[in-house]
């Protein structure tokens, strides 16, 4: 049970540093993304 929690941890730990160092580049993407739909005028 201890070991279960153990490797949890470290995979929550793992997601939370890659979010934060490709936070921002996620968010530019979504931006881009969007960007373009409405350019084409597709769902804006």
């Amino acid at each position: 049970m201890v070991e279960f929690a153990l490797i949890l941890a470290l995979i929550a730990l793992v997601v939370i540093v890659a979010l934060l160092l490709t936070g921002a580049q996620v968010t530019n993407l979504y931006s881009n993304i969007t960007a373009t739909m409405c350019n084409y005028h597709v769902g804006c």
